[in-house]
């Protein structure tokens, strides 16, 4: 059957052009208009995808064919998008950037794959003429490309932007569909190799219509509207859900996510593989919180744990509380932020601040990235969450760095194929139910990881119903008997 899906991709030719900022501020001129919006996201990317959600008022999903692997791009794309609805992609880096000279993995692939009309933001400072044949380079690489139109972008006045737009338009054909200035203040702050998350800016409505105010002043939304309607038929096709278990709700189990400013990374689909599998989630704060409350498994995502290191060590008994789970068998599963959590000690500048001690490890924040893109994993050792043999794509960015840990207390389950890991060469921290690594993975790509939590968390539950003692082995091969049997 098929569909009309509306769909653009606002791609670039390198990253820092303005993607975030003109798609954001598309997707809240589209609002104001009473349209539906679903926002998605090129790339492993979490804070620019949480303010898309902010300005759809809604989830954005991930599209990375890397993690997920072009079926389930595809698969993704047709269950969230719903007929009439807009679909805004944001693209990363250049639109042909990959990971090879052929762009694999690049966002002119995931164009071609969902053939999605394609609106490329050109930035033009210190540039005129150059400009169209910049544009009309990307035309011409790659045909299959549908390149619909361009966004000018910090362009310096009337006199340049009258140059930059006759040259394109007479030499590529295109047309132009915004001329965005030099603006002296742009919505959304810089920090690290990103923007500040929403959950640490202190003005985001205020944001929103400043990145609104931009799409009313210097975009032609009408037109790309219409580009995003002129997108071709979408085949759609019955995708189920993970069929639910019939289980009472003494049966149920409760999923703990830490999640509040310090922890804000997750993907949207790894939430919704839980619920799906038929999981309670609730969403608990580190900061704020006095105790961990009762759940069968607790999942700690990444984020600036650096940034609310006072305020975590000040936090004791919450931090005591999860220490104490962690040694009663809770399986926890951490990623990044959430892994440096679990250790003993976070030094920033000169100062060490406890963390929650489950993990005996300390790390050192860097001023320089420490980990940084796609990695690989291959499972060799035996852990809580994934079966030996398994091959595992993620992504790491991390400024922090192990300082030292207990090797004796320990083992690691991964090899690192591709990336950075621990040291280079091993990733995944367990002690007892715990697994911990600087690499996020995303659960469309690596399905077994929501099994896996919830094969972990029902027999949590179970033995806590039986009152029997929660207690795993330090180093569990619960994942190899289970299968095996």
């Amino acid at each position: 059957m098929n569909q009309q899906r509306p769909r653009l991709i606002m791609a670039a030719l390198r990253g820092g052009a303005g993607k975030t900022t003109l798609s954001v501020a598309m997707t809240v001129a589209l609002r104001e208009q009473g349209m539906a919006v679903t926002p998605f996201k090129k790339g492993p990317d979490y804070i620019d995808a949480a303010w898309l959600s902010r300005a759809a008022s809604g989830p954005c999903y991930n599209l990375d064919t890397f993690l997920m692997g072009a079926d389930e791009v595809v698969r993704s794309f047709s269950r969230h998008t719903g007929e009439g609805a807009i679909a805004v992609i944001e693209g990363n880096r250049g639109l042909f950037d990959g990971v090879n000279t052929a762009g694999e993995f690049s966002t002119a692939e995931l164009a071609k794959l969902l053939r999605a009309p394609v609106i490329l933001i050109v930035d033009c400072d210190k540039v005129t003429r150059t400009a169209a044949a910049m544009v009309l380079g990307c035309l011409h690489l790659d045909g299959d490309v549908d390149i619909r139109g361009v966004i000018l972008s910090r362009v310096n006045g009337p006199r340049h932007a009258s140059v930059i737009r006759r040259s394109i338009e007479d030499y590529t054909g295109l047309p132009v569909y915004g001329t965005v200035p030099r603006l002296p203040e742009l919505p959304f702050a810089q920090r690290h190799l990103g923007l500040v998350p929403p959950e640490e800016h202190n003005q985001i409505l205020q944001a929103l219509e400043k990145a609104g105010s931009i799409a009313r002043d210097y975009l032609d939304i009408p037109a790309l509207l219409g580009v995003a309607q002129s997108a071709p038929p979408w085949k759609v096709d019955a995708f189920p859900k993970p069929a639910r278990s019939n289980k009472t709700k003494n049966e149920q189990v409760t999923i703990g996510v830490i999640k509040d400013t310090a922890f804000q990374f997750y993907y949207q689909e790894n939430i919704e593989a839980l619920t799906d599998r038929g999981a309670k989630v609730i969403q608990i704060s580190a900061l704020n919180e006095k105790y961990l409350p009762p759940v069968d498994a607790l999942y700690i995502g990444g984020g600036f744990p650096e940034t609310h290191a006072g305020r975590l060590a000040a936090n004791e008994s919450f931090r005591l509380s999860v220490k104490e789970a962690a040694e009663a068998g809770l399986p926890i599963y951490a990623e990044c932020g959430g892994f440096i959590f679990l250790g003993e000690s976070l030094l920033v500048g000169h100062r060490h601040y406890p963390m929650v001690g489950a993990l005996p490890v300390s790390f050192g924040l860097e001023k320089r990235p420490q980990g940084h893109g796609y990695t690989s994993l291959a499972v060799d050792q035996a852990n809580p969450f994934f079966p030996v043999g398994q091959t595992i794509t993620g992504h790491e960015f991390h400024y922090c760095r192990i300082l030292s840990k207990n090797d004796a207390e320990t083992s690691t389950a991964f090899n690192v194929l591709k990336g950075t890991g621990l040291d280079g060469r091993r990733e995944g921290l367990c002690r007892k139910n715990i697994l911990a690594g600087f690499t996020h993975v995303h659960a469309l790509g690596t399905p077994g990881w929501a099994d896996a939590i919830m094969a972990r968390a029902s027999q949590y539950h179970r033995k806590k119903l039986n009152q029997a003692p929660v207690y795993v082995m330090d180093k569990p091969d619960i994942v190899k008997t289970e299968q095996t049997a």
